[in-house]
């Protein structure tokens, strides 16, 4: 498409016996935020470095603007990358660090003074052109390892979990200030973390990948709304998540068949017998003191775990399955050894394939003694 600026088209790396990268078919919008998000070991930093030039796919494809670029060397290639250890020359000023790019490439003096101190002033670091690394804090130095990349105007910016070494403050901070000036460049941004929470608050989409795939792609709100994949469910954010069978469709909704009840899901592109899962958000839980008509799981309420202005209500399965409903503090919540009646509006029990078949296995173990 037109408005793609990188496209992998069936890239596969592979070290050995270790098949990392499978089958990647990926499109990244001009002037997006894409996060890989994965585990450690999904492929997400191999599929970065192929970009950057660091890896050669073992086969497939990689374009950036239309053009092929798996024989260009890194520096050939029209991106740039943000470390996490930052790289920075520990010898050398701030403003000859950023500067670093412009010099190589011959740029001229006057030339150069005017971009660093345009970068100084766009990462908030005006003053700090005579100081070294060493007297920097973390935040600093990762604002300095942004100018360098950025000076050179690279259509992409690669970022390969830039703010791991952060504390939690510093980190929440820095994640709004990049999400704020990739907006203001319309620079694309590729970025790589496991953090879950860091992908949902800077992503324009999010590509989670599991073990060299990538199971879905889609904006933040529809990764956690409508995860595609179990994996996608428990992997984003909490969710409650039930293996059964689907007795009877209606539409778009499915009578599923529990170990220990029945209730109803919501989806589309399944079958009646299938063996399924099902997941709820914990904020999407209900309870009742009655049946629910449609719903036919109980649990007993065991503890309450209080986190900030969040209260954690975890309650005990018939089968010994622990189910979180959250509620926000002050709001009613049933009682320590209450026994409830579960439940969740028709669309919020999202379906997903179930592809490790747990629920097959354990009803076939049932089945055959």
């Amino acid at each position: 498409m037109e408005n793609n600026i990188i496209e992998l088209k069936g890239v596969n790396k592979i070290y050995g016996t270790n098949h990392v990268v499978k089958d990647l078919n990926l499109s990244i919008k001009k002037g997006e935020f894409l996060t890989l998000l994965g585990s450690s070991g999904c492929g997400k930093t191999t599929t970065l470095r192929m970009i950057a030039g660091f890896e050669e796919p073992t086969s497939g494809t990689i374009t950036v603007e239309g053009e092929k670029i798996e024989d260009k060397e890194p520096y050939e290639r029209n991106v740039n990358t943000v470390f996490q250890s930052y790289a920075l020359f520990p010898h050398k000023t701030i403003y000859d660090n950023i500067a670093y790019g412009l010099k190589m490439k011959k740029v001229p003096k006057q030339d150069i003074a005017k971009k660093v101190q345009e970068m100084m002033e766009l990462v908030q670091l005006e003053g700090f052109e005579k100081r070294y690394p060493k007297q920097l804090s973390g935040g600093q130095k990762q604002r300095v390892a942004i100018a360098r990349a950025l000076i050179n105007q690279p259509r992409v910016l690669l970022l390969d979990e830039p703010l791991g070494a952060l504390d939690l403050k510093l980190r929440k901070q820095m994640q709004l200030e990049l999400k704020h000036l990739q907006k203001k460049l319309n620079i694309t941004f590729i970025y790589v973390t496991h953090d879950q929470e860091e992908a949902l608050t800077m992503s324009d989409r999010i590509a989670v990948m599991n073990n060299g795939i990538v199971e879905q792609i889609a904006t933040p709100i529809d990764i956690y709304e409508h995860p595609k994949t179990k994996f996608v469910a428990t992997f984003i954010g909490e969710s409650n998540v039930f293996d059964g069978c689907i007795n009877d469709i209606q539409g778009e909704y499915a009578t599923v068949g529990l170990e220990n009840g029945q209730v109803i899901g919501y989806g589309s592109g399944f079958e009646k017998n299938e063996f399924i899962s099902i997941s709820v958000r914990p904020e999407k839980m209900k309870y009742s003191k009655e049946p629910i008509e449609e719903f036919s799981i109980t649990a007993v309420i065991s503890e309450y775990i209080y986190v900030g202005s969040i209260i954690k209500c975890i309650a005990i399965l018939s089968n010994g399955q622990k189910a979180k409903i959250e509620r926000l503090a002050g709001q009613p919540l049933p009682e320590i050894n209450e026994q409830v009646f579960l439940y969740w509006d028709k669309k919020d029990g999202v379906l997903t394939h179930n592809p490790d078949q747990v629920f097959f296995q354990a009803a076939e173990n049932i089945v055959l003694g």
